[in-house]
């Protein structure tokens, strides 16, 4: 069970407790069983700090609060503050990342819906970059070429792996397809055809702001009869 560590303290020294963090990053390089650590400040209190500290599980955090080098960065943060800090220890039970969870639902929807649903957690200022494409397109583009896609298949996506950074998301999908109108010039064929492909999707507010795709449209066109092998 993954397991978080609050550490609570004040401190007027914040230059020097920024730098004794980073002493502690250098000097447990490869040790340490940490895997995630956010260091707040106080709007209301700028003197008011709170480090929160990820770790796969409590075992985990054990042995990361055993290491030497620990002890000794736990010292100096003492005496860099103006009282003992407080540690909150909690289980994890509930992780919900919300942008990763928008990102899966577009493409869990891509193929059954109407343009306007689906479109609906984009910003209206949305950036799609796509290698086919001669430009990038905006939120009306990117309906439009949508549209496109449904008028010339009838398709869904798999979601088969995801990853999240800060407000990036990549999804890494299959895409499975018959060829059941005009596409690119190319009369329905009634053709199956599945391709593969990576989204990076970037956030801003809750909403996908730009996009960056990756697919094989060559395989693509070659199941479709267009490409020689």
């Amino acid at each position: 069970m993954t397991f978080v560590q609050l550490i609570d303290c004040k401190t007027s020294r914040f230059d020097e407790m920024d730098r004794l963090l980073d002493t502690w990053v250098e000097q447990t390089k490869g040790k340490r069983t940490a895997t995630h650590a956010v260091v707040g400040k106080d709007r209301a209190d700028a003197s008011h700090l709170i480090e929160i500290v990820e770790f796969p599980s409590y075992e985990d955090a054990m042995r990361n609060s055993g290491l030497p080098e620990t002890d000794r960065i736990f010292r100096d943060m003492v005496a860099l503050c103006e009282e003992r800090p407080t540690f909150t220890d909690l289980d994890v039970v509930r992780d919900e990342q919300l942008n990763p969870v928008v990102a899966r639902e577009f493409f869990e929807q891509a193929g059954r819906v109407e343009t306007g649903p689906l479109f609906e957690r984009f910003a209206d200022d949305y950036v799609d970059h796509d290698p086919a494409n001669p430009e990038d397109l905006g939120l009306k583009g990117a309906h439009e070429e949508y549209a496109e896609w449904r008028r010339a298949f009838a398709f869904a996506f798999r979601v088969d792996d995801q990853i999240a950074q800060e407000d990036r998301v990549c999804t890494r999908w299959t895409w499975a397809g018959r060829h059941t109108g005009d596409f690119m010039g190319i009369p329905a064929t009634g053709q199956n055809a599945t391709m593969t492909g990576t989204t990076w999707h970037r956030f801003r507010d809750g909403r996908i702001c730009e996009a960056w795709w990756q697919y094989d449209r060559a395989g693509l066109m070659e199941q479709l009869g267009v490409l020689g092998e």
